[in-house]
């Protein structure tokens, strides 16, 4: 059962967009998805640039990026039961979290079909409030991280970042990209090349963490 407060008016709105493409490579919700990943990220845009008056670009950019991250779609998709709702194909265990994220942003998508902009943003604001308010501080970028700990742990070294294939459908391209650091590598993928090294440079950490 869906655990969103929301009743749709069209009921096959939200049936396509729970659809992956591994079980319908024409009725799925890849379109929904793109909607929602634009609804999501200016209605958590205007509610950062009213929580947080004091805030500059920069700032504001971060903690933008982590409350649309891959992670936190696929944590609220989880908190609302869209996982266990989802109609998909074989998908292996690392793919899982992102079927999560965007089966919740097709979600989203679906209801500002279904409702219009003011609903959707209503219920994006009270979910994400929460996870905003959780950071007080503003999250560092993951590769300043990187990069600080790779200086402190040898004077005058940086990162390597290699882009890689771009995948994905065309109108949702996927960058990717992989990172060197201290003899280790890690590879990450987003929707822009800026993403994907962002991700790339989470994963390493996690790998130089261990």
């Amino acid at each position: 059962m869906l655990k969103i407060n929301y009743d749709f008016k069209d009921p096959k709105l939200l049936e396509l967009a729970l659809t992956q493409s591994g079980v319908d490579s024409k009725h799925n919700n890849e379109r929904l998805e793109f909607i929602g990943d634009r609804v999501l990220g200016l209605s958590v845009a205007v509610l950062l640039y009213e929580m947080f008056p004091s805030e500059q670009e920069g700032d504001l950019a971060r903690r933008h990026a982590t409350l649309v991250s891959t992670e936190t779609l696929a944590m609220v998709a989880q908190d609302f039961g869209v996982d266990k709702l989802i109609r998909h194909g074989h998908m292996t265990a690392g793919r899982m979290q992102h079927m999560y994220a965007d089966a919740m942003e097709a979600v989203l998508g679906a209801i500002f079909l279904d409702a219009g902009f003011d609903i959707v943003k209503d219920i994006i604001v009270e979910k994400w409030r929460s996870l905003a308010e959780a950071e007080l501080t503003v999250p560092k970028d993951a590769k300043t991280a990187l990069q600080e700990l790779v200086q402190k742990s040898a004077a005058g070294a940086l990162p390597v970042y290699e882009y890689l294939d771009v995948t994905g459908a065309s109108h949702k391209p996927v960058f990717n990209v992989k990172v060197t650091a201290l003899g280790k590598s890690a590879f990450g993928s987003g929707s822009s090349k800026k993403a994907a090294s962002i991700a790339a440079a989470e994963e390493l950490l996690k790998v130089l963490a261990i």
